[in-house]
Order: C-alpha cells, then structure tokens, then sequence
C-alpha cells in the first residue's frame, strides 16, 4: 500500500482541522482534532458531545480513547 493512502498518515493529515467521532456506544463528538497518535487516541479542542443528533454538552479539550471509536470523519464542512 502506498504509504500516502495509509490510514493512520491520512487521518495525520486531519490535525487541526474539524472531524466528528464516531464511538462504538452511538455518542458523537465533534471539535478539532488537536493531537492523534498510532493508537488512534485522539484529542480534540472545542468539543461538543451528541446522541442521536442531540447536543447533550460542550466542553473545551477531551481525550478520546482508539479502542472505543468506531469511525472518524475527516470531512466535517458541516460543522459550525
């Protein structure tokens, strides 16, 4: 695999910039990525936490654990 297209350089890549997490238990956060590490241990400033599409709170920086996400969104235009 080309090591552009690996999924741990592509999600680099994304550092500073907005995404939406994912976790395997339907919470959702969205904030921007501040750090991300080969674990996939992922720190994100500004976050908000939703549950089904509702906001349930706002907070300033959380460290979000690799083992418990379930999918990362790079692409977040939507996000305010």
């Amino acid at each position: 695999m080309d090591p552009s297209r690996r999924p741990l350089n592509f999600l680099m890549r994304g550092i500073n910039n907005k995404v939406i997490v994912k976790l395997k238990n339907n919470l959702e956060y969205k904030g921007r990525m501040v750090k991300c590490d080969n674990y996939m241990n992922i720190l994100l400033e500004g976050a908000s936490e939703f549950y089904n599409s509702n906001l349930i709170a706002n907070y300033g920086k959380i460290f979000i654990r690799g083992n418990n996400v379930l999918y990362i969104c790079l692409k977040a235009d939507i996000l305010p």
